[in-house]
């Protein structure tokens, strides 16, 4: 019996795609093999690589000055290859709103001197406890950086940010880490000049990392950046200067063949957003239960609540396992729980997970 799954990532997949992997994996459309033991030079996987491609500028509306990457090494490699491809010799901002933000900014600090540039510290809600976006009086962009670079939500905090409006007064290139909820919302994607996500959230299975980057974005990378590392070099070839990994973008295709079928992004926010009502709305309703982030700032896709006697933590991670609430335990870093509602999430699992709260909370209170 599948159970629902909250964890954070890899996390669970749409199930009529995993039917379909399935079925297609010993014979791919009937060529007698699976699609991953093919050439990924050959024209059956040159069919599965340029229909995500069309699909997933179909769903993000994204324009042909940009070129889409299907990349591997996580969002993590990101953190060095994006300095490698923009830093230029120049400047760049950083504002850290929870753990990964952070985490791109310690990268980002440790490589700019190899690059001949710097990074500096734009603004940040450490001091909050990563419990809000910045206001825009607690910025500090320099408007001759290179990028200013964000991430849009905090999987680990649950701060998700996409009122960016301050960030991009000066015109300076906005780079965003959306890996826990790209596509689980419409999003302008010129309004960014790079858009970076591994894939384990809402994409596909990890392994994969996706790129949108703005064309005249490449035009300066750091001359020692290692060619897989250039997205110059891997929009020229397609994204196969190396062999990418195909089993992950066969699958992400068949996720944008899914929410395409759904209706999009714009059917799939209206799904995500009464989730995520539905779970806040049971969390505020108890004092058994809080979640610590300013509700004009709490994620759609991380939900993390802990318990007021945090005594009960095992007994409550125990009793959601048996009722098949799988993986709430909230992150190392955090502690607490943490409930994961990606698109792939059903409004049943959410409703499940509602109804074993307020029953748990009943029993303990």
């Amino acid at each position: 019996m599948r159970v629902y799954n909250f964890s954070a990532g890899p996390a669970m997949l749409p199930e009529p795609v995993l039917r379909t992997v399935r079925e297609e994996l010993l014979d791919w459309h009937g060529i007698g093999s699976s699609i991953i033991e093919v050439s990924h030079r050959g024209k059956h996987f040159s069919e599965v690589i340029a229909r995500a491609e069309a699909d997933l500028r179909k769903l993000l509306s994204i324009p042909e000055d940009y070129a889409v990457l299907f990349l591997q090494g996580g969002a993590t490699l990101q953190f060095s290859a994006i300095p490698m491809n923009l830093l230029g010799g120049g400047s760049a901002d950083y504002v850290v709103t929870g753990a990964w933000s952070q985490k791109a900014f310690v990268e980002a600090q440790r490589i700019a001197p190899v690059l001949g540039g710097r990074v500096r510290l734009a603004g940040s809600t450490e001091e909050s406890g990563f419990t809000r976006a910045p206001r825009p009086e607690e910025l500090s962009l320099d408007p001759e950086a290179r990028y200013v670079h964000v991430c849009t939500n905090e999987t680990i905090h649950g701060v998700e940010w996409l009122e960016l409006e301050a960030l991009q007064a000066s015109g300076v290139p906005l780079v965003a880490d959306m890996s826990s909820h790209l596509l689980s919302r419409p999003i302008d994607v010129r309004r960014f000049g790079l858009i970076y996500a591994g894939a384990q959230k809402n994409i596909g299975p990890a392994g994969l990392t996706l790129v949108i980057v703005r064309r005249d974005l490449m035009a300066l990378p750091w001359e020692g950046t290692p060619p897989v590392l250039r997205h110059d070099r891997m929009a020229e070839n397609g994204s196969m200067l190396n062999t990418p990994p195909t089993f992950a973008i066969y699958v992400a295709g068949l996720v944008f063949q899914w929410l395409e079928s759904l209706g999009g992004l714009a059917a799939m926010a209206q799904r995500n957003e009464a989730k995520a009502r539905l779970l806040y709305e049971c969390i505020d309703a108890t004092p058994f239960y809080r979640n610590a982030v300013e509700p004009r700032w709490r994620s759609w896709m991380n939900v993390p609540f802990r318990l007021a006697d945090e005594s009960l933590n095992e007994r409550f991670l125990q009793e959601a396992e048996a009722a098949g609430l799988k993986y709430l335990k909230g992150h190392k870093m955090v502690g607490g729980m943490r409930a994961s509602i990606y698109n792939a999430m059903p409004r049943e699992g959410v409703e499940a997970l509602v109804a074993f709260l307020r029953d748990f909370a009943a029993r303990h209170a």
